[in-house]
Order: structure tokens, then sequence, then C-alpha cells
């Protein structure tokens, strides 16, 4: 068994983020980190109960405090694209830079958490830290579902904070994600022929026209603004050049704000695209669902933390891990160093300002009294 590489969780949270991301972790590949993780908080934080599930690394305090607050992470990244290990920049126009893969998506985020439950001795708060696999990819694979559904007592708190990328805003919910796959049927024939076929093709012409024709909605809640939006995402069809083709598809993706439930989404889609499914020109299939989260800012362990990042709060765009807390009535938001809109890319970088931020605003409100 090879030894863990040592992290240093009393360093400056600047540091530890390029030394996690120096530890390559797409999905299905998180051991080498978990195992460095799981040794950090072993060795270097007092009073934590913790636990190695799978490549999950889970701890947690048990001081009898009056409130709980969840910090979740998850450890891997998206595949590596020539931009591991890190490299930091301080003359750019952007100012101090940490750049490579997992800077923004999450391990800036995650080497804060690791940071604060080495080094706060005043914490008003019992916490409980999760880190976890495989958020990157289908939901099935989602090490905070194994969790859930195995360990459900460790997701028990009053206030949970994910460390996705915000720019250090406090980005509370997040939007609903479904996915249906429209299928037209026509027959076969030669295209030399094409009176003799029926092409499913140009049957789909009709459906795009409603997509590009199609007004989302604008949501406030809480004082967070929701943009709605559905979007062809994929299209397939066509078995050779000289072919009228019999079928094909095209896979819509609706993102809905969170006052909506999962169903209530579906029913809208259905409803969206009901002359098409009626006359039989398509066919529907539900492909893939996940309900949203309400901002949940009313909540008094939800408003300390909006007071501690004196007031700086905005919606989510996006599905995030913030849902599964919140269908556990957990208040939860993200907040967290980073871009989102550099999540991925084979730039990914973080202005290192942002790490420090996030840092301090969470020190603020863990130390506060609950």
């Amino acid at each position: 068994m090879t030894a863990a590489i040592p992290l240093d969780l009393s360093a400056d949270p600047i540091d530890l983020t390029a030394a996690l991301v120096d530890i390559a972790s797409e999905s299905h590949d998180e051991a080498v980190i978990a195992d460095a993780v799981e040794l950090a908080i072993r060795e270097q934080t007092s009073g934590f109960e913790v636990l190695r599930h799978g490549n999950r690394v889970l701890a947690r305090t048990n001081r009898g405090l009056a409130s709980r607050v969840i910090l979740a992470g998850h450890l891997d990244t998206v595949p590596i694209a020539d931009n591991v290990p890190s490299r930091r920049e301080s003359d750019g126009p952007e100012g101090d830079v940490l750049h490579g893969c997992g800077t923004v998506d999450m391990k800036s985020g995650d080497a804060v958490f690791l940071h604060l439950a080495a080094t706060m001795a005043d914490c008003a708060h019992d916490l409980t830290l999760i880190f976890y696999d495989c958020e990157e990819i289908a939901a099935v694979h989602n090490g905070l579902g194994f969790i859930e559904r195995e360990l459900p007592d460790w997701l028990v708190g009053d206030v949970a904070i994910l460390g996705e990328p915000t720019a250090g805003l406090i980005e509370a919910g997040c939007q609903g994600t479904l996915r249906v796959r429209l299928t037209a049927r026509g027959t076969r024939s030669h295209s030399a022929r094409s009176w003799m076929g029926d092409n499913a093709i140009h049957k789909l012409g009709d459906v795009l026209q409603v997509l590009a024709d199609y007004r989302p909605r604008r949501v406030d809640i809480d004082g967070c603004e929701y943009r709605e939006g559905l979007s062809a995402v994929a299209i397939t069809g066509g078995v050779a050049g000289n072919v009228i083709p019999d079928a094909a598809t095209l896979d819509v993706n609706f993102r809905f704000a969170p006052d909506r439930s999962a169903e209530a989404a579906y029913a809208h889609v259905l409803e969206v695209f009901a002359r098409q499914i009626d006359s039989g020109a398509v066919e529907v299939e539900l492909t893939d669902s996940a309900p949203g989260a309400l901002p949940g800012l009313s909540h008094p362990a939800a408003q300390a933390l909006v007071a501690a990042a004196h007031g700086q709060v905005r919606a989510k765009y996006g599905w995030t891990d913030v849902s599964r807390f919140a269908a556990m009535g957990i208040p939860a938001v993200n907040l967290g160093p980073g871009d989102p809109n550099l999540a991925h890319r084979r730039d990914e970088r973080v202005p290192t300002a942002q790490i420090t931020a996030v840092t301090d605003t969470l020190r603020r409100y863990l130390a506060a009294p609950a």
C-alpha cells in the first residue's frame, strides 16, 4: 500500500489548494486524494470522529453545541486537460491567480473547509465534514448519494454549505433539471426516390421552431432571481448519405426554477410540446430529472451566514448537491472561491484573493454563536 501524500492543513488555503490540485483525481480515480485527506484530518485536527466510506471521507465533532454546520465538497474533477500540476501567476491582468484542474471546481473550496477544521479553536457550531467522490459524472455514481442512502445520520445538520464555485458570493438554492427525448419516426427509402419515404428528421423541424420561440420565465424567490431555460442539447438521425431516415431523436434539457417541482416541470414540458405529441409527430420519454432547491434564506442559520457574507447573495444557476440537503429539510447554500464560468475549462483558474475572502467569511460565520 502506497503511503498517503502529506497535506499541511495549517498552511495558507491558497497553498493547500495547490497541493490538492497537484493530486490528480478524475472521477472514479479519487483513492489517492481521499487517502491524503483522511490522513490529514486524522493527524491534524482535534475532536473529530473520522469515517472512511469507499472514496468518501467523513468527519464530525460531537461537542453538544446548539447547532451543526455541514461543510461538503467533492474531491473529483473532470478529465485533466494538460492543466496539472498547478501553477501560480502574480503579474497578469487578473492579479495573483492559481491555475489548474479543480482550482475552481472545487478544490479551493475543499481547501478552505480543511483549513478551517484544523485551525479554528473557537468554533461555535459542531461541524460535519463531507468529502465525496464522483460528483462530476452521472448521478448514479455520486458519492453524496451513497452517503444519503447508507449513512443518513451523517447528513443531519442545521445548515449545509457546499464549496461549489460562486466567486465568493452566496449562491442560494439551485435550479432543477430534467431531460426528455423526443423521437420522430418515418419510413426509410432511397434518397433518389425520396417521395417513397417519410423523413423523420424533417418532422423535428416543428419541434425546433417551438424551442426557438419559447420564452423562459424569470422568477424572484427570497430576493434571488432564477432564470429558466428550455434548450435542445443533442440531435441524432440518419443512417447513410443516400437513405431517407426512418428515426430521429432530439434531447431537450429544461432548467427550471425551484418553485416548480420536478413533476410540475415535466408537466410544463409536455404542455409546451402538446401539439406535436398529440398529433403523433413525436414520442416523448423522460430520461433524467432532479428537483431544484429553494433558497431557504429565512432560516436563522442561513441568515447568520448571509450576515457573515455582508449580504452578498444571488441565485444559483445550474443543479448542485444543495438539492439533496433541501430535500431533507436542511437549508443549503453554495459558497466557494472561483468563477463558475471557468469550471471544467482548460484554462481553469481562481484568483487567490477569493480563496482568502471565502476563508475569512466562513471563519466569521463559524465563530459566531448560533
